[in-house]
């Protein structure tokens, strides 16, 4: 028997790397491929030096021989890592801050926001310098689960400019829209509005030196998060789903939406919320009530990393509503559950700020959507 290059190669075809939308062939991820009987080599160049990817890639390119070429084909794959140099940051940085983490969903009523305060008071636990930014215009919660609901910025000069200082609870530095209207006042903006009062809770305040900056943006993909990553350069999205398979659904939109072309923001990982419930008086007992593992199960087949799994615990609602996030209580399930998940997020920054170009802001170039913006 002997195996045929061309053949080989139209297989190949069939499939993609994480993160890239054209197929192995097509995007230069198969250097070459060279033939000897029964026997295959297939030179695999990678742009990424996460292991999860090179495994699954080179499990795909056996798997797809072996299936649509030959199943006795003898297949050697050399991987080889090319990393592309680091350039500067491009678009409109803040001065201080090194690490802006978009913690997302696909739909409401995830326990995005309770997650993302949650993993703020857990950063700061751990010695880094924290602040969140309530981008959730029509929603904003973070000052009842800080328990700042009555706190209002004040202005300082900085450098002979007026600057909102943000408020601070727990040693996290925060700025809501909640802060500027009244518990019962809805808001009532048009996209631009909106944004442009999130420009100046980013750009007009005195945010000092973080090491993240945690945004809770609202549910969905649209116009403030456009606003958002038009405005800043994103280290990473975190994306926060239910186990169902309704929020699984919006979740993929949500992981589409940053690793699409015209976007191009690294996904972190993915934090499975609401899990399954273990009752107090049977501890070993789980109860999956909406579903199991179903966020674990999307990480794998979207190949992004799955960052942990929060169980229902009724002490995080009562936190959150009492305004001091469940994370905070000493030698509980919950703080423990949060440390995991926030190591894994600082793990996935590092990994990402070692092999990674920084991120560039995008640029709104039609009504109808965006393009990456060189500058």
């Amino acid at each position: 028997m002997k195996l045929d290059r061309k053949e080989i190669l139209k297989a190949l075809e069939t499939i993609t790397i994480a993160g890239e939308g054209k197929n192995m062939v097509e995007s230069g991820a198969i250097a070459n491929v060279v033939t000897f009987g029964d026997e295959v080599v297939v030179d695999l160049l990678l742009h990424t030096p996460a292991m999860h990817i090179k495994k699954r890639a080179e499990d795909d390119i056996r798997k797809t021989i072996l299936e649509l070429v030959s199943p006795e084909a003898k297949i050697k794959i050399n991987s080889k890592v090319e990393v592309p140099d680091k350039p500067e940051i491009k678009g409109k940085s803040i001065p201080g801050i090194k690490n802006i983490i978009a913690v997302a969903s696909g739909k409401g009523g995830v326990g995005k926001s309770t997650v993302t305060a949650n993993l703020a008071v857990t950063l700061a636990k751990m010695g880094f310098n924290v602040g969140v930014l309530d981008a959730d215009i029509y929603g904003p919660s973070m000052p009842i689960m800080f328990d700042v609901e009555n706190e209002k910025p004040i202005s300082v000069l900085v450098d002979g400019k007026s600057k909102m200082k943000p408020v601070e609870s727990y040693e996290v530095k925060m700025l809501s829209i909640g802060f500027f209207t009244s518990p019962s006042q809805a808001v009532i903006w048009r996209g631009p509005m909106a944004s442009k009062a999130l420009n100046q809770m980013i750009f007009d305040a005195d945010w000092g030196e973080l090491d993240f900056m945690l945004i809770d943006l609202p549910p969905g993909t649209g116009d403030i998060h456009l606003s958002i990553m038009q405005s800043l350069p994103v280290t990473g999205a975190v994306v926060v789903s239910t186990p169902q398979a309704v929020a699984l659904a919006d979740a993929k939109k949500g992981v589409s939406m940053f690793l699409s072309d015209a976007i191009n923001v690294p996904v972190l990982g993915i934090i499975e919320n609401m899990a399954y419930f273990t009752p107090e008086e049977l501890p070993e007992n789980k109860y999956y009530i909406f579903g199991k593992e179903g966020a674990r199960d999307l990480a794998a087949d979207l190949q992004v990393p799955f960052l942990g799994e929060v169980p229902i615990v009724q002490s995080i609602r009562e936190a959150g509503d009492y305004g001091r996030p469940a994370a905070l209580q000493t030698g509980s399930v919950i703080e423990t559950v949060f440390q995991e998940i926030t190591r894994n997020v600082v793990q996935e920054v590092v990994n990402r700020n070692q092999s990674l170009p920084a991120t560039e802001a995008i640029k709104i170039t039609t009504m109808a959507g965006c393009s990456a913006v060189k500058k």
